[in-house]
């Protein structure tokens, strides 16, 4: 099987209403494969910097999730006199509940560049035109790679996009301005950005999904992230292992439940970079054999004979041969690399 280009594929789905884009990892490795790994944030902490009992308590607790064990071990300090258990005890867990929040905010530093000046003119002039061939785009990624390109507007062919998140209602009544912005359900119409398993910059206030900006606040990630940790607000990710340990999480969720229902009914043509149509993400994968979508275009990088791409183009054929009804799907292949997502073809 040899893949098509990435612009062949675009002629070819000209005919389509609308181009529908769903983004893995891969996206990111491509712009800094040095720093973007495959891995979930659990993988990749150093749990030296923490105690072994906070790191046993990820087993204990059959979890990967930072939130879930930094809030059960507060909750049982909480309540350590009244069940008998020592107040040196309860310390421990109040200074490991802290010491996971700061391995947390470590991590996601380590994992992703500072500032957006750290991205080259030509490197969003790429991406954004990569972008530009679709109407609504989907990501699994935690990181602000697309966020950052779809804020850039340095050139007069910048992307437009539309991620839900307004200005909120008390500050128009009070005229004032909060750190973020929010989502709210009912203000999602014409929302054409959506990160599926949350991102780093939108945070889970227990009344609201807030989305730090840096042209409010001027703060950079790693800090921003380390005030909201301290205000009990988390990232809004799903970090669990399994596809149903994440479908378990979107549905608890209003913004990932929202995405869901939202890819769930797309149409017409989707594309597929950086993914490896993986077990995990089954649930994702489920909804593109159930739907209404009449073709779609898998990104495979490098041989396409390679162990990884077999598995690959075995998954996304079944796609096709899994559709139940008369609606047929059509999948196709094409060249990752040809899509020149973060460079021109001419580049160095």
């Amino acid at each position: 099987m040899q893949p098509i280009t990435f612009a062949d594929a675009i002629t070819a789905s000209e005919h389509f209403s609308k181009r529908h884009l769903l983004l893995g990892n891969g996206f990111s490795i491509a712009c800094r494969p040095d720093i973007f790994v495959y891995g979930k944030l659990f993988e990749q902490a150093d749990f030296a910097l923490v105690s072994q009992s906070a790191r046993d308590a990820f087993d204990s607790l059959a979890t990967t999730d930072f939130e879930k064990v930094i809030r059960a071990l507060n909750d049982t300090a909480a309540v350590a006199d009244v069940y008998g258990i020592s107040p040196n005890a309860a310390a421990q867990m109040r200074e490991d509940a802290n010491k996971l929040k700061e391995l947390l905010v470590q991590t996601i530093a380590k994992s992703h560049p500072e500032l957006p000046s750290d991205l080259s003119e030509s490197e969003y002039q790429s991406c954004q035109q990569f972008l530009s061939h679709f109407s609504t785009i989907y990501t699994f990624n935690y990181d602000l790679l697309l966020y950052w390109t779809q804020m850039h507007h340095e050139n007069p062919n910048s992307v437009t996009s539309d991620d839900g998140f307004r200005t909120s209602q008390d500050d128009i009544d009070y005229d004032t301005e909060s750190d973020y912005v929010i989502w709210e359900p009912g203000q999602s119409h014409g929302q054409n950005t959506w990160f599926l398993h949350g991102a780093l910059h939108v945070f889970d206030s227990g009344l609201e999904i807030q989305k730090y900006t840096w042209s409010r606040t001027g703060v950079r990630l790693i800090e921003q992230t380390r005030q909201a940790l301290q205000n009990d607000f988390f990232p809004l990710f799903v970090a669990e292992g399994t596809s149903d340990e994440k479908l378990l999480r979107i549905r608890h969720s209003d913004y990932l439940a929202k995405a869901y229902r939202s890819f769930q009914s797309i149409q017409k043509c989707l594309f597929i970079y950086g993914h490896s149509l993986a077990a995990n993400d089954e649930h994702y994968l489920k909804l593109i054999e159930r739907g209404k979508l009449e073709q779609v275009y898998v990104g495979i990088y490098g041989d396409p004979d390679s162990a990884t791409n077999k598995q690959i183009i075995r998954r996304a054929n079944l796609l096709g041969d899994n559709r139940r009804g008369k609606r047929q799907l059509n999948v196709d292949f094409f060249d990752a690399a040809t899509a020149n997502v973060w460079s021109t073809p001419n580049a160095t």
